[in-house]
């Protein structure tokens, strides 16, 4: 009796180990990528984004806000690896971007980029927001951009910015979302609006399962390095390049050049004739 209490308390504890793995396993690798569901907060939460100065490629469609700063490389790669699939679904991305705050007294954010992000939240323009995040940070100053620092009108445009993602963040958080840039929020086939703190890659399918975006877009890029390449030259160039056309030899004067004697074509040759003894070989 002592033994079958000793291998069911043992079995009893093996059990709990694997059931305790597989929930971590199933939360680690699965669950805590889940987007969470907005049940509370929806009208603040659509009412801050509608407020806000996105920026927009176009394409029209049911809208996905992307809420993020300029150095976020999550951020960076979630732009250029799965809006062209959410376009292809007839998504709308549209980008908030902010300027950090202090941290500790330490600026997160430089001069140019608080510049930029008070340009993009007043002008909306789209160009200058490709051109910025197609430029390094390092490299970026903001050249022809008012300055945002000591202009009061502007500096409020950068606080206000920041201000919304404050409450925007509040909000999400008391829904149970975590901490994460970039925050991406968005509406299912069912209506229910969802968000999402996707830093991580692999949450970025649980947005595509929602709203119907393919896994992978059809390239133009690898029909173009498919073809051979054929470089463009001049025509004159190939094989050798065309020379000028010689002059004619001067003849010295009181010297007359003698003519040139006549071509006369070759006489063709008349074909042999058989022979009786040939054609009696024949016999």
């Amino acid at each position: 009796m002592r033994r079958f209490f000793i291998w069911s308390a043992l079995a009893a504890l093996i059990g709990l180990l694997l059931a305790g793995g597989g929930y971590w396993a199933y939360w680690n690798y699965y669950a805590r990528f889940q987007p969470v569901v907005i049940a509370t907060h929806q009208a603040e939460i659509q009412r801050l984004l509608d407020e806000a100065s996105w920026l927009s490629g176009g394409g029209g469609g049911e809208p996905l806000y992307i809420i993020g700063y300029r150095d976020s490389a999550a951020m960076q790669r979630y732009e250029r690896d799965e809006v062209p699939k959410l376009r292809a679904a007839g998504v709308e991305a549209r980008i908030i971007v902010f300027a950090r705050p202090e941290r500790e007294g330490l600026a997160q954010s430089t001069a140019a980029e608080r510049a930029t992000v008070a340009e993009l939240w007043l002008t909306r323009d789209w160009s200058l927001y490709q051109r910025w995040t197609a430029t390094p940070a390092n490299a970026w100053s903001a050249a022809g951009i008012p300055a945002a620092d000591g202009n009061l009108a502007r500096a409020a445009v950068v606080e206000a910015g920041r201000a919304f993602v404050s409450r925007l963040t509040s909000a999400l958080k008391s829904e149970g979302l975590g901490t994460g840039y970039p925050v991406i929020v968005w509406r299912d086939r069912e209506g229910f609006m969802k968000a999402c703190a996707c830093n991580d890659s692999r949450s970025w399918a649980f947005i595509r399962d929602d709203l119907n975006a393919p896994d992978r877009v059809a390239s133009t890029a690898g029909d173009d390095a498919a073809a051979p390449l054929t470089p463009e030259v001049a025509p004159e160039s190939l094989p050798y390049p065309t020379l000028p056309p010689l002059a004619p030899a001067e003849v010295p004067a009181g010297v007359t050049p003698a003519p040139s004697a006549p071509v006369t074509p070759p006489t063709p040759r008349a074909p042999p004739q058989a022979t009786k003894q040939d054609d009696a070989t024949f016999f």
